[in-house]
């Protein structure tokens, strides 16, 4: 293990903690959407469908690049066995226990509300494996992609670390974003064409939840994961997200109208599918220098309240999801304004999951499960002579 333990990087762990937060008001704005949901309102509304559009183009490309970032500077603290079963039993063990406890209630609580229940017996063994692989996993598939990408990084990040002793990481050169803005493009392409390709010799394994997560999901978010890795080795690299661009700011905006229209003008049927991968791969590297500047310069300090919320936000997000969608189901219908429905929503979903995390926090079992982290022993001559 080694001694050196870096500075604390408290405007990552700020910007990690927000983007997984923002999963609430992204899930709430969903209801009331153009988009279908499992559970929708009467009326859309087009701010709040803008505003989920806004948040689901780039949070989790800039969270994996964080994902990525921390990864690797664990990894350089452990020995290799010892950091893939910290990261796995972190990010496995709330998922594992998120289902049975979390996502399973959700799922039947949905086949009532949308009246499926009856004929669940009519569908056939894979349907029924399908369906319970989307609405088991449901919002927690980025641990799982988490879980599939430090197995994979156990190879990649041990080349990274061997190639990094023939080279000093300090004297590495600047790396430019007009480089890495044709590199994310060529990305962006070649997993269009990856599913392009699927598509048209085997259409129907992605409808399938496991290939979607496991390898979709991973493919798209690699380059994004990788990009955090490098960007610890590399303080170049780091300083070119940190450092505000007015280039990656319009950028970002431009891609984003893109986006827009893409969903506007697209069809599903044609290559709606491919551009908006291309539009928000580009979208999420510009995306990191806009959020990595802003968090560095505003959230790059210490605080009790954000400390909290950063402790918070994995729990908050697990257990926020089956409570929107039971605002949605039972609540929204009796709110006729959206904006009302949106904030009561927040302030539904948010308290009670605050007050959720303060109970298990209490309960040294679901602390452990819901965290993944082993409760810390305490040395016994310490105990006796407290």
């Amino acid at each position: 293990m080694s001694s050196v333990t870096p500075p604390r990087e408290y405007f990552l762990d700020s910007i990690r903690a927000w983007l997984m937060l923002l999963g609430i008001p992204f899930h709430i704005s969903l209801i009331y959407s153009t988009h279908t949901w499992h559970v929708n309102s009467a009326e859309p509304s087009w701010w709040l469908t803008l505003f989920n559009d806004f948040i689901h183009a780039f949070r989790m490309q800039v969270f994996f690049v964080i994902s990525g970032y921390f990864s690797y500077m664990l990894f350089l603290r452990y020995p290799l066995k010892r950091w893939w079963k910290v990261r796995v039993e972190r990010v496995g063990i709330p998922m594992l226990t998120a289902i049975p406890l979390l996502t399973l209630p959700q799922f039947i609580m949905l086949q009532y509300v949308k009246g499926k229940a009856d004929s669940w017996h009519t569908l056939s063994g894979y349907d029924k494996y399908n369906a319970l692989a989307w609405e088991l996993i449901s919002h927690l598939w980025f641990l799982l992609v988490l879980v599939v990408l430090t197995t994979v990084s156990m190879w990649v990040f041990t080349q990274m670390k061997n190639r990094l002793t023939q080279s000093d990481a300090a004297s590495s050169p600047a790396v430019s974003m007009t480089k890495l803005t044709l590199i994310f493009i060529l990305l962006g392409v070649g997993y269009a064409a990856v599913r392009r390709t699927i598509f048209i010799l085997y259409p129907s394994i992605l409808s399938d939840g496991m290939f979607n997560f496991i390898v979709m999901q991973t493919l798209f978010y690699v380059p994004f994961f990788m990009l955090g890795a490098l960007a610890f080795i590399n303080p170049n690299l780091k300083a070119l997200f940190t450092t505000p661009s007015r280039g990656c700011t319009i950028g970002a905006g431009l891609a984003f109208a893109a986006y827009l229209l893409n969903q506007r003008y697209g069809s599903g049927d044609a290559w709606m599918y491919e551009t908006e991968y291309v539009i928000t791969m580009v979208m999420g590297l510009w995306m990191v220098n806009v959020v990595f500047s802003l968090g560095h310069r505003l959230l790059n300090f210490q605080s009790a309240r954000v400390t909290y919320f950063v402790n918070a936000s994995l729990f908050i997000y697990l257990v926020h999801h089956p409570l929107t969608l039971f605002f949605g189901a039972y609540i929204t219908p009796h709110i006729s304004s959206n904006l009302l429905g949106f904030l009561c929503g927040l302030l539904f979903v948010v308290g009670i999951a605050v007050i959720l995390y303060e109970i298990h926090l209490r309960i040294p079992v679901l602390k452990f499960l819901f965290s993944g982290k082993p409760p810390v022993k305490q040395d016994k001559n310490k105990a006796v002579a407290g």
